[in-house]
């Protein structure tokens, strides 16, 4: 942005200005990432969907702390907590892969937290979905910090009410493909949510594409189901065969055979757990954390998204952070991308944060 914008000093100014006062020189969007407001990357909070409606943001981040649904380790629901607060950036960071600042060009705000509480799946589901929906209906991009991956049922669900007429495809990063009709008899767990959007008709099954599923789940029983169903399906030997980049290509096509919008889902377990160990559900020989990163900017870059989501990060089994960290640059690319597209197209800047906000 202009210097003559700036109403504070930056956490990078070469020349900053003079005289200001030492105790209010830094706005707290440019102060240290472990200080000040906890949104994420300290963006400015709106929770209220009038004040959602009147700003009009591009992006709006919404937090889904909810785990009730999971078949094996819990701790997904510290996963946005943990997202928003991976990061060591003050101010305007710039993407060093797309040479753009995302947040000069994007007006993205932080959402905040679906009501959830522990123990209600049903309710849990419920107002997560509400929350999705006022944002998407605000005219912004939602992007979900799960969470685990149940919430993409109402998460999605959500976005396809709000921009129907339009038809939603589904582009879906996982390990597992969680199209089973049931865990244990619950319907709405972690492994079943693909099955229950393409059975409400939120998402025809083929305009749905999987990508890096590997290891010994689903039975031949699912992928059955999903055959008959249409879905599409990029195993991780396709990836080790191929290229990421080629495989993502034609997930892209594969995806818009059809839609005019995409829905991008991220499970954390995707990326191998090497790189990610902080899960409910890890799989050994997944995609390099680059990989997943090139892939977000290269569908973004091409696609128009209508939401995203990130989900099943358990930092209570990374102590490290770096299962966190690689969920937050996930959701920084998309940022990014959309920036880019942005300015490649002659658009107008929206800068968020300190220019906005006082």
């Amino acid at each position: 942005m202009a210097d003559e914008t700036r109403r504070h000093r930056g956490p990078n100014d070469e020349d900053p200005p003079s005289g200001l006062d030492p105790y209010t020189e830094y706005d707290d969007f440019d102060l240290p990432a472990y200080m000040g407001r906890t949104s994420f990357q300290k963006l400015p909070e709106l929770t209220d969907g009038d004040a959602l409606r009147a700003r009009h943001p591009d992006i709006a981040i919404v937090g889904a702390p909810f785990d009730d649904a999971v078949s094996h380790r819990p701790g997904a629901r510290f996963g946005p907590r943990a997202i928003r607060a991976a990061t060591y950036h003050a101010g305007s960071p710039n993407s060093l892969q797309l040479g753009i600042e995302p947040f000069e060009w994007m007006d993205v705000v932080d959402a905040g937290d679906a009501p959830v509480v522990p123990a209600n799946l049903e309710r849990g589901h419920a107002v997560i979905r509400r929350k999705v929906l006022e944002v998407a209906q605000a005219g912004a991009i939602p992007i979900v910090l799960g969470g685990d991956h149940s919430i993409t049922f109402p998460s999605a669900s959500a976005v396809a009410e709000a921009v129907a007429p339009k038809r939603l495809g589904m582009v879906h990063f996982d390990a597992h493909a969680d199209a089973a009709n049931s865990t244990w008899g619950v319907l709405a767990s972690h492994g079943t949510p693909m099955r229950r959007l393409i059975e409400s008709g939120a998402i025809e099954g083929r305009n749905f594409v999987q990508v890096g599923l590997r290891g010994y789940w689903p039975p031949p029983v699912t992928l059955e189901w999903m055959e008959r169903h249409g879905l599409r399906v990029h195993f991780m030997t396709e990836i080790e065969e191929r290229g990421a980049e080629a495989v993502v290509a034609d997930a892209i096509a594969e995806a818009l055979d059809g839609p005019e919008l995409i829905y991008l889902s991220i499970d954390i377990d995707v990326i191998d757990p090497g790189m990610a160990p902080g899960t409910g559900t890890p799989e050994p020989g997944g995609m390099l954390s680059r990989e997943v990163l090139r892939a977000i900017r290269q569908i973004v870059g091409t696609v128009d998204l209508a939401g995203m989501d990130v989900v099943e990060v358990a930092p209570v089994y990374d102590v490290s952070e770096i299962t966190a960290a690689a969920a937050h640059r996930c959701v920084m690319e998309a940022i990014s991308a959309l920036a880019a597209k942005r300015r490649d197209a002659g658009g107008t800047p929206r800068p968020s944060g300190r220019s906005r906000d006082g």
